[in-house]
């Protein structure tokens, strides 16, 4: 099982090392403190004030928090010396069922009571109210030590309209030194999760809302091509200088560049989406979409080439189907008021085959083998190097300049 070689070993006789901390659900959060902001979170400070440098509230174990900065001393301590982890992340844009997917592949058991899940799952009145309930990257470890990073969402109005001040400006500082409007910013944001996410992890899944939705292929694409000069947590660049980013490329370009395994998730389907043909022509569409990027190569080689789809495809049959390097999974919606009985029943069979899929992969691992906590310091410096890039910069820049967002 995966953490049994936590700690390193020394020379002398020394006892059992503890058993590795699990995190299952975020601890109690302190309740005295500043009043709800707007959206529920927050506090009510003075929007004068450049509050954004603030560190995350007391309780909050986020990597990223809603400031857009990198936090490692919460979770460092539920981390252990051990090699052998697994990091999934995901990206996909609101109430698409990030956090849901993410409880199933931790293997949350919905049923029994009295039990929080690891990740919230937004709630009726944030639904109602159009509110996301992730931010920054929320982190959780497995007994079985899956580092799991659920993320807030993209593409979100509810976290555009947190960080944009009344004359349009934003209140996060997406790029170093670089005051942009909140349109921009939040753009950018969408993409630089991406590229960390695809940079820490060894799987990412790409979640989608409905069959016909393909922002998130064309985000991943973008991530793909700004993903230049960035390496993996393993990485011996990582000990120098964060600053050398083009020293940092050229040695990168002398190898290939890590990327993460990724998974295509399409969620909330209707029945009338789930039919062969139209798996047939979105595995083709996900094929032709991808045919020149960095994802369009032999991945998880071990995996039996009919496993990358979900089973609901297999018995589609088709010239190209075993020639896919793509995962694609769809998930149909949880109606419980029509068929309430069949529909649960389809959709928690998707969840598992999901789960069952996403957990038996054997990715490419990092190019060196590196502790969980050196992954998750590296990935620290990761997204500095994220946060400073020449080329996230240059794209930023096009983008202002093509007019389609305000100066």
């Amino acid at each position: 099982m995966a953490g049994s070689t936590g700690g390193t070993a020394s020379s002398s006789p020394s006892p059992a090392p503890p058993a590795p901390k699990i995190l299952l659900a975020k601890p109690g959060l302190v309740t005295t403190g500043p009043v709800v902001g707007k959206f529920g979170r927050g506090g009510a400070e003075d929007e004068t004030v450049p509050h954004r440098s603030r560190l995350p509230a007391i309780g909050s174990l986020n990597l990223l928090s809603d400031s857009w900065e990198f936090h490692i001393d919460r979770f460092l301590p539920f981390l252990t010396e051990n090699t052998d982890f697994t990091v999934i992340g995901i990206i996909g844009p609101p109430g698409v069922g990030k956090s849901t997917i993410m409880n199933e592949l931790y293997g949350f058991d919905g049923g029994s009571t009295g039990m929080l899940p690891p990740f919230t799952i937004q709630s009726e009145d944030n639904r109602a109210m159009a509110r996301h309930c992730s931010v920054g990257i929320e982190p959780r470890i497995s007994a079985e030590r899956l580092i799991l990073l659920d993320t807030q969402p993209v593409f979100s109005p509810s976290v555009l309209a947190e960080m944009m001040r009344p004359d349009g400006s934003s209140t996060i500082s997406v790029l170093s030194g670089e005051n942009l409007s909140a349109e921009l910013a939040h753009e950018l944001m969408a993409i630089q999760l991406g590229v960390l996410l695809a940079s820490i992890c060894h799987v990412l899944l790409v979640v989608s809302d409905g069959v016909h939705d393909d922002n998130m292929w064309h985000l991943l694409l973008t991530v793909d091509l700004l993903k230049h000069g960035i390496p993996d947590p393993s990485s011996h660049l990582l000990s120098s200088t964060v600053g050398s980013e083009k020293e940092n490329k050229d040695k990168l370009f002398e190898g290939e560049e890590y990327m993460a395994t990724p998974v295509f998730v399409h969620t909330k389907l209707q029945d009338q989406n789930v039919t062969p043909h139209n798996l047939m022509q979105l595995r083709k569409a996900l094929a032709q979409y991808f045919s020149s990027s960095s994802f369009i190569r032999e991945r998880c080689g071990s995996m039996a080439k009919e496993n990358f789809f979900s089973s609901t495809a297999s018995n589609t049959q088709g010239d190209d189907f075993h020639a896919m390097p793509l995962k694609l999974f769809l998930i149909p919606s949880k109606n419980k008021d029509d068929l309430p009985r069949a529909q649960h029943e389809s959709y928690n069979s998707a969840l598992w085959k999901l789960r069952d899929e996403v957990l038996s992969m054997n990715c490419p691992s990092f190019a060196r083998t590196v502790s969980e906590r050196d992954w998750l310091k590296n990935s620290a410096k990761i997204w500095e190097l994220v946060k400073s890039s020449s080329v996230i910069a240059e794209y930023s820049r096009t983008l202002q300049n093509s007019g389609m967002f305000r100066r």
